[in-house]
Order: C-alpha cells, then structure tokens, then sequence
C-alpha cells in the first residue's frame, strides 16, 4: 500500500524541474500534476502531466490537500506570494520540502511551503519564513533570519546573525557577511559582497556593492 501523500506544483519551468528533483528524492509525496498557464494543459515535464491552470485554482484545492510553488523568483517575489496566498485562503496547505541531500540543523525552523534544495546547509538557530526557496549548495549560517518568499540562491552563502527580510533575492554565488541585515523586497546581483546594512529596497550587486539605478 502506497502511504505518500499527493502534492500539486504550481508553475511549470525551469525550477520546477529542479523541485521535482527534490522531491523525488525526499520520497515523501507523490506528484499527482502541475498547474500552469492553460494552454500549456495536456503537456508533460519530466513525465508529470500539466493537468490545470492557475485560473481554475479553487477547483484544484478542492481536489487535492498538498501544495508547493514551484515558480522561481522572476524579477521579484509577487507572483509567487500571491498564488501562495490564493491557495491558502482556498484552505490548501504547504509542506516543507528538504532535500536528503542538505543538511538541515534540528535546531533551526522552516516555514511552510519552503524547500531546501540539494547541498544546502541550513544551521543552529537560523529561521526560514514561509514560501523560500534555499537553492542548491546554499549557506545559512547560525542565528539567521530569512523572511517570507525569500530566494537564496545556488551557493550564496549568508553568514552568521544576519536578517534578510521579505521578498528578498541573493545571487548565485554572492555573500552577506556576519551581521549584516537587508530590509525586504532587495535583490542582490550574483557574485555579490555584502559588507553593509541594506536600508532601502531596490536592486544591488557588485564588489564593492552598488545600487543599481
């Protein structure tokens, strides 16, 4: 008898393709189908049926318990925030993914409908808010704090006792030295150094950090 639990993914690109990956390997839940834009119903990615569009979402959460967005962050956090919203109003829930390939301290939290992705190291004391994505090969050093709808991405490395707020986007390959806090909605351009509290919201990237215009 099969005891995993069905999960729907919401948005069919590049990074559910890599969510799918994860959840594959954490065998924990079946994929019963991913919700798209309509004219993408009847199509397949990686042998998973596109079975419904994001128009028609109450009827899929009256149809199915579990639910994962698996849009990437696209220029900012909005998409993905308002769909996970949708869906919870609609009475759906939001498991947390973790791959079995990261290290997840027992000592930090993570909030619903976040996954950790392959390599990712989350430790002691840290806190991750509802709807992140922690992508593969990420550090989140002890005592951070990482907001709502929030991407770190593949191998950014947050160090000890930082705050990044809501809505925020860290670049591959970038690092926020120990400390440092971001206000929300803040992208940071890959290969980035974060040497400064971030005050104002707005796009940045560079070494030393600049405020892109």
């Amino acid at each position: 008898m099969n005891s995993k639990k069905e999960i729907i993914l919401i948005g069919g690109g590049g990074h559910c393709k890599a969510c799918i990956d994860v959840i594959e390997q954490e065998d924990r839940f079946v994929i019963k189908g991913i919700i798209d834009v309509p004219e993408k119903i009847g199509q397949t990615i990686l042998g998973y049926p596109i079975i419904d569009s994001d128009n028609n979402l109450k009827n899929v959460v009256s149809d199915y318990k579990n639910f994962l967005i698996t849009i990437g962050f696209i220029k900012n956090a909005e998409l993905r925030n308002k769909l996970f919203k949708e869906i919870k109003s609609f009475g759906g829930q939001f498991p947390t993914i973790i791959s079995p390939k990261a290290y997840v301290s027992k000592h930090s939290t993570l909030g619903v409908g976040t996954i950790i992705m392959h390599g990712a190291i989350i430790n002691a004391d840290s806190n991750i808010g509802n709807n992140c994505i922690i992508n593969n090969l990420a550090l989140i050093e002890h005592d951070t704090n990482v907001g709502d709808n929030s991407h770190i991405s593949t191998g950014a490395r947050v160090n000890g006792a930082c705050r990044v707020g809501d809505n925020c986007f860290v670049g591959s390959g970038s690092v926020i030295n120990h400390g440092i806090e971001l206000v929300s909605d803040v992208i940071i351009g890959s290969g980035s150094l974060i040497r400064k509290n971030i005050i104002k919201s707005g796009m940045y990237s560079g070494n030393p950090l600049k405020q892109n215009k």
